[in-house]
């Protein structure tokens, strides 16, 4: 579970709800079916028109990697994998990795074993590799920008409801006491339509971009591990090239603890 995800749509409801109270606002006015219908049906309309349905098919898919926590190996136990493998490549030869290929999990990693393991050319590897994190890219890219183009039209959309909202106002001029009732209608659609553009639907948006770029981050260093052992260099080397994907924080622990066995 995502929990940022989940405490984020919190937040935004309660700053909504008591923004409401403290300004003195009824939170009923909020159960006005005509404002949802307008918002959030017109924005699904909108967004069907500007998709081809086999990327909205995909539409749950990208709930689920909003709410779910996202799951990548681990950059400090990949780089010590990597310097493993190399450290065993030098000594034994590439054929001694095809044992550990099976037990490795991670579909991206395991493919690209088994071609530098099937002897192919190492620009072939790097080609076919790098095409494959450029094809998720943009896979997560049209994903993201579902939910961006919602972002735009959902408040266009509560203009939209406040001038439907405002034509009602305007055509019941003559009950005085309906007047304010409908005027506040007209503006709840406009509410609606900024709360699910830029408290939803925009920065989940910007949570599928940030999700995307960490795995593929992940996926260039295993890049990088992989061509280091199908190049043969050395151990020591392998972990200078791959601390660069490391953050500062993960380095200076790893730096911490052998300062603390040394001391020992």
């Amino acid at each position: 579970m995502d929990k940022s995800s989940y405490l984020g749509v919190a937040l935004g409801l309660i700053a909504v709800l008591v923004g409401m109270v403290l300004k003195g606002a009824s939170i009923g006015a909020l159960l006005n079916p005509a404002a949802f219908m307008i918002i959030l049906v017109g924005t699904a309309a909108a967004v069907i028109i500007a998709f081809p349905m086999n990327d909205l098919k995909k539409f749950p898919k990208l709930l689920g990697i909003l709410f779910k926590e996202q799951v990548l190996p681990d950059k400090k136990e990949l780089m010590d994998m990597f310097i493993e493998w190399v450290s065993i490549t030098r000594r034994e030869g590439l054929l001694a990795l095809e044992s550990k290929v099976d037990a490795i999990e991670e579909p991206f990693l395991r493919n690209g074993m088994r071609m530098i393991i099937d002897g192919n050319d190492q620009d072939f590897v790097r080609d076919v590799l790098l095409e494959e994190i450029s094809a998720a890219e943009e896979r997560h890219r049209t994903g993201a920008l579902i939910f961006t183009q919602a972002g735009t039209y959902a408040p266009t959309l509560g203009v939209l409801g406040a001038v439907i909202g405002l034509v009602a106002a305007l055509g019941n001029l003559s009950e005085v006491d309906k007047l304010g009732h409908l005027i506040s209608a007209a503006f709840i659609a406009t509410m609606l339509g900024i709360f699910f553009g830029y408290v939803i639907f925009h920065p989940m948006s910007n949570k599928l971009k940030q999700k995307a770029k960490k795995e593929a981050e992940v996926k260039m260093m295993m890049v990088e591990g992989l061509l280091s052992i199908q190049s043969g260099i050395s151990a020591i080397a392998v972990k200078q090239k791959l601390t660069v994907f490391i953050s500062p924080s993960q380095r200076d622990a790893e730096d911490g603890e052998k300062g603390g066995a040394g001391g020992e």
